[in-house]
C-alpha cells in the first residue's frame, strides 16, 4: 500500500548491495526515487564467477531481503555453508560448526547480487537509474546535489530527502563532515588482501567441500575460501603489506611459488592460475570508517559503509548495511514518516551497533588468523556449544548472536565480553581436557552467570 508521502522525492546516491536495496524500500512505499552511480551500469557488465569479493549472507542480512521482498531471487544465487573447515599446514582437516544444526551462512558473488537488487529496483515505475553520475557536492540546506555526468557537464537537482549509500568514500559524508561539531574518522589494516581462484573440476564440480567455508589459518596472515554456484572458490588472501613474511617480500614469481608451497601447499595444489591471478588482482587495502552524526536535521542519512565501514571478518558489513535499511523502514512505520525527527532517531539507535561490528570484527580477525589452529579454543568453542545446547536461555555464543540472531550489535558485543571472562576462569583448570564435558564443568559455568 502506498503511503500519504508518495509524491516524496528522494535521492539514493550509490546504487551498490545498499543503495539498491533501499531504493526497493522507498519504491515499494510510494516515494519517486532517484537513484545514482558514478559507474556505469552494473546490469551491462558480465560478473565473473571466483573474480569478485564473495560476501556471506546470514540473518540480518535476509531479513533485509525479506522486508524488501526479494529473498527468493537471491536465494537462487546463494549457497550455504554450515561452518567452518580449517586447513593445515600438513593438510589435516578441522571441521567447526558456525550454529545449531540447519544453520548456515550463505556464500554469494558481491557482483551477482548487486546486478540482482538493481534489476528489482528497476522494476518499479517511480524509480530512475543514473549510471556514471559522480556527486561532486550536497547542498545540504538546499537538499541540492550537484552532479558530473559522463559527458563532464554539471547538473543540480533539488530532492526532499537524499540518502548517501555511497560506499566507505562517501561524497555526501565528506560533505557533511564539514558542518560544525560533525565527528570523522578513518584508519587502515597493516593488513591487505588479493584475490586468488580455486577453479572447478573439468565437470563443474567442486574441488573442495562447498558446504564450508574455508580458512587457512597462519597466525599473523591467513587465506580463506567461499564456494561459487559454477563449482569455483573465491580465495581471499589477507596478508601484511610490509614485515618479514609480506606482501613487500613477494618481489618474483618464484617468491610467489614458495610462500604458497611452504604456507598452502594443498590450496597451491588446486590453483593452476596461481601466478595470473596473484600479479593480475590488485593488493588492495582494509579501511574502517566512523562518524557523528548520521543524519544533517531530517534531509540528509547515512547508510551502509557510507556511515560505518568496517573490515569483513565477521562477515557483516553487507549484512549490518542491510540492517540500516529495515531498521529505518521499521522506524518509518513505528514514527510516521514524516515525523521530524525520523532521521536523528535512525542515527542515534543505529550508531552504536556500526561502532560495535567494527570492534567485533577486528576481533574477529584475530580469532580466524590466529586461535582456530589452538586446540584450546577450539576445546572452548565445544565447550561453549555443550553449553549452550543444553542452557539456551542461559548462553547464546557470541557467533550466533552476531550471525543468527537480531540482538542489536552493541548487546552481542557486551555479552560476548562477559562470555569470555567466564571461559577464560573455565580454561584456566588443568584438567579441563578430561573433564570439558562434565556436570561438574556445566555447574561451574552456571555459577559464574
Amino acid at each position: 500500500m502506498l503511503s500519504n508521502m508518495n509524491k516524496k522525492n528522494v535521492a539514493v546516491v550509490g546504487a551498490g548491495l545498499v543503495g539498491s536495496l533501499w531504493a526497493v524500500y522507498l519504491a515499494k512505499r510510494g516515494y519517486t526515487v532517484s537513484v545514482f552511480d558514478r559507474r556505469s551500469d552494473i546490469r551491462n557488465v558480465k560478473v565473473v564467477q571466483g573474480k569478485s569479493i564473495n560476501l556471506a549472507l546470514s540473518d540480518r542480512g535476509w531479513k533485509g531481503l525479506e522486508g524488501a521482498g526479494i529473498r527468493k531471487e537471491i536465494e537462487e544465487v546463494a549457497l550455504p555453508m554450515s561452518g567452518r573447515l580449517m586447513h593445515a599446514v600438513n593438510g589435516e582437516l578441522t571441521y567447526q560448526p558456525y550454529g545449531k544444526e540447519g544453520q548456515a551462512i550463505y556464500s554469494v558473488s558481491r557482483g551477482i547480487l548487486n546486478q540482482t537488487l538493481v534489476r528489482c529496483a528497476a522494476e518499479f515505475e517511480n524509480v530512475s537509474l543514473n549510471f556514471e553520475h559522480k556527486c561532486v557536492d550536497v547542498e545540504l540546506d538546499t537538499n541540492t546535489i550537484v552532479f558530473e555526468d559522463k559527458n563532464g557537464e554539471r547538473v543540480r537537482q533539488q530532492f526532499d530527502q537524499i540518502f548517501g549509500t555511497d560506499g566507505a568514500f562517501s561524497a555526501v559524508r565528506a560533505r557533511m563532515t564539514k558542518l560544525d561539531r560533525n565527528e570523522y574518522s578513518q584508519s587502515y589494516l597493516d593488513h591487505g588482501y588479493k584475490e586468488l581462484e580455486i577453479p572447478a573440476n573439468a565437470d563443474g564440480t567442486h574441488q573442495m567441500r562447498k558446504d564450508c567455508l574455508h580458512i587457512w589459518p597462519r597466525g599473523e596472515f591467513m587465506m580463506i575460501a567461499l564456494p561459487n554456484i559454477d563449482g569455483s572458490f573465491t580465495c581471499t588472501l589477507f596478508f601484511p603489506f610490509e614485515g618479514e613474511v609480506s606482501f613487500d617480500k613477494l618481489k618474483t614469481d618464484q617468491d610467489v611459488l614458495d610462500f604458497f608451497e611452504k604456507y598452502f601447499p594443498d590450496a597451491k595444489a588446486m590453483m593452476p592460475e596461481l601466478l595470473l591471478d596473484y600479479n593480475t588482482n590488485p593488493t588492495a587495502s582494509l579501511v574502517m570508517t566512523k562518524c557523528n552524526p548520521w543524519n544533517y536535521k531530517n534531509q540528509v542519512a547515512l547508510m551502509g559503509d557510507s556511515a560505518h565501514a568496517i573490515v569483513p571478518f565477521y562477515g557483516q558489513g553487507m549484512n549490518s548495511g542491510f540492517e540500516d535499511c529495515s531498521e529505518l523502514d521499521r522506524l518509518m512505520t513505528e514514527m510516521g514518516e514524516d515525523h521530524p525527527d525520523l532521521l536523528k532517531e535512525y542515527g542515534k539507535t543505529r550508531k552504536p551497533n556500526g561502532d560495535a561490528i567494527l570492534e567485533l570484527a577486528l576481533r574477529n580477525y584475530i580469532e580466524m588468523r590466529d586461535l582456530t589452529a589452538d586446540k584450546d579454543f577450539l576445546l572452548q568453542k565445544k565447550i561453549e556449544g555443550r553449553f549452550a545446547t543444553k542452557y539456551p536461555e542461559k548462553w547464546i555464543p557470541l557467533y550466533s548472536q552476531v550471525t543468527f540472531s537480531h540482538i542489536p550489535y552493541h548487546e552481542a558485543l557486551s555479552s560476548g565480553i562477559r562470555q569470555n571472562e567466564i571461559m577464560k576462569e573455565v580454561m584456566n583448570r588443568p584438567d579441563i581436557e578430561a573433564v570439558w564435558d562434565s556436570e561438574e564443568i556445566e555447574n561451574e559455568i552456571l555459577k559464574r552467570i
